[in-house]
């Protein structure tokens, strides 16, 4: 079913008033950096990377990946609208629907525009969890396009953590926030087996990632644009 006027409507209003709010606090981060140059290895190769992370660090990777045309899956819902807003005003691109509900038409959509030339992200234990276990869709779009997924965490010295069920941080103003980018990681098919070792290989990856990212919080400076 879909969004009444009105809904669209607070959707709108809703985007209008959180995106200069995150992009304000997002530039008053201080950045520590690893691994960046990752992401423009992939694409120099003529392949597109498929961002993966957990659900609960989205907001830094707004600022950090903005204008890059990512596209990102979100629900078809009142609340995957105004997320979809906000998403557009960043420079992403979005696929809409999720594992409970368009779930197979977001995911063809991504893979197609991948082919297309355009990068995607993956919050793998989303959207609504269990939180920290990679669910396979990110496995699955790999696989079947032969482009790489490239696994980041970010982690702060300082946030807030929100009730909800992927534990969201927000960092606080000013605080260091450390990027850590792994190797890329390339699924060689979509048969059950590679979906499963390399769901269990994306799942130790991005632990091993924020334990560096961590480790970095005491790391020099990169100043954010």
């Amino acid at each position: 079913m879909g969004l009444s006027a009105w809904q669209r409507l607070k959707a709108t209003l809703i985007a209008g008033v959180a995106y200069p709010l995150i992009a304000l606090l997002c530039r008053t981060y201080r950045w520590r950096i690893e691994g960046e140059a990752r992401y423009d290895e992939v694409t120099a190769s003529g392949r597109r990377p498929i961002l993966a992370l957990w659900h609960g660090r989205i907001l830094a990777g707004l600022h950090h990946f903005k204008g890059r045309g990512v596209v990102v899956m979100t629900s078809r819902n009142f609340d995957g609208e105004w997320i979809a807003r906000i998403l557009h005003k960043f420079g992403f691109g979005t696929a809409r629907g999720s594992t409970s509900r368009g779930g197979a038409r977001a995911l063809a959509q991504m893979r197609r525009d991948l082919l297309a030339g355009r990068p995607a992200a993956f919050t793998v234990d989303g959207p609504r969890g269990p939180a920290r276990v990679v669910q396979p869709g990110v496995i699955f779009l790999a696989g079947s396009t032969g482009h790489p997924i490239l696994p980041y965490h970010i982690e702060s010295d300082r946030h807030w953590t929100l009730g909800s069920w992927d534990r969201t941080q927000i960092p606080k103003p000013f605080a260091r926030v450390a990027l850590a980018v792994g190797e890329p990681i390339e699924v060689p098919g979509t048969e059950d087996d590679v979906v499963e070792t390399y769901r269990v290989r994306v799942d130790e990856t991005l632990r091993a990632l924020e334990r560096r990212a961590t480790e970095m919080l005491n790391g020099p400076l990169k100043a954010s644009s």
